[in-house]
């Protein structure tokens, strides 16, 4: 079904973005991994086409609209019109309101939301002329408020609601737009976080999973497959919506 069809992830050089690009890969898309480092992006890249698939490894800064604009044209260019757009790249600054400063509040709210809005504007003029699209943005459940990251916190309320006007404003086009909301997932991020805490990763993990009513913490390949399922033809009557991935029940 998706045989010669293009899908774009950011951040796609680890984590959950390397997982996702892996997995719609599996699912039949040509695929570009785009991140900051391009030489990090081919790993990702070549350990596909290794496995039989299509893929080009991309290095683009999502806040640099001509960085974005010119990646965008090659990946038309090189693996077909872009139909797909999966932005999940993200960074943290974590820190309490009374000691964020202002450049760590400029840089998230910037690679979360500036980043999505060029990246979106790039791709949905393929997916309005193909007329079909899929738009898959990363928020968090940290969207709900979580301390120590109101900068990551607004980015990622922000980007539900930038998910539901795409929705409304694509969705005569055949292009749908969602947004995946993760939990605790264990990635190099949460591995980041645990050291800025001063805890080890394995006592984080422990009590993340206590937590959580699944009684485990998240992979990467549990959002990859929401992101695919959303992906699909079979979700067409899918959009504007906000899914939590997150083993329990948020909302």
């Amino acid at each position: 079904m998706n045989q010669n069809r293009t899908a774009v992830v950011t951040g796609a050089a680890r984590g959950i973005g390397a997982a996702t690009a892996q997995r719609l890969s599996k699912d039949g898309y040509a695929v570009a991994i785009v991140d900051l480092d391009e030489a990090a992006c081919e790993v990702v890249a070549s350990a596909i086409r290794e496995a039989g698939g299509s893929a080009l490894g991309v290095g683009i800064d999502v806040m640099d609209a001509e960085q974005v604009r010119a990646g965008v044209a090659r990946v038309a260019d090189e693996l077909g019109a872009p139909v797909v757009l999966v932005n999940n790249a993200g960074i943290i600054r974590d820190n309490l309101i009374f000691k964020m400063s202002e450049s760590d509040w400029d840089a998230v709210i910037n690679v979360h939301l500036r980043g999505a809005f060029l990246m979106t504007k790039a791709c949905q003029a393929h997916m309005t002329t193909e007329k079909f699209g899929r738009i898959v943005n990363l928020s968090s459940s940290s969207a709900q408020g979580n301390r120590g990251q109101a900068n990551y916190s607004a980015a990622k309320a922000g980007l539900q609601g930038f998910t539901k006007t795409l929705a409304i404003e694509l969705g005569k086009f055949g292009v749908t737009a969602n947004a995946v909301a993760p939990g605790f997932i264990q990635t190099d991020m949460t591995a980041a976080t645990a050291e800025r805490m001063g805890v080890s990763f394995e006592d984080f993990l422990a009590h993340a999973a206590s937590q959580t009513p699944v009684q485990r913490v998240g992979q990467p390949e549990d959002i990859a497959a929401m992101i695919s399922f959303l992906c699909s033809q079979e979700a067409g009557f899918v959009s504007g919506q906000v899914i939590y991935v997150a083993g329990g029940p948020l909302d």
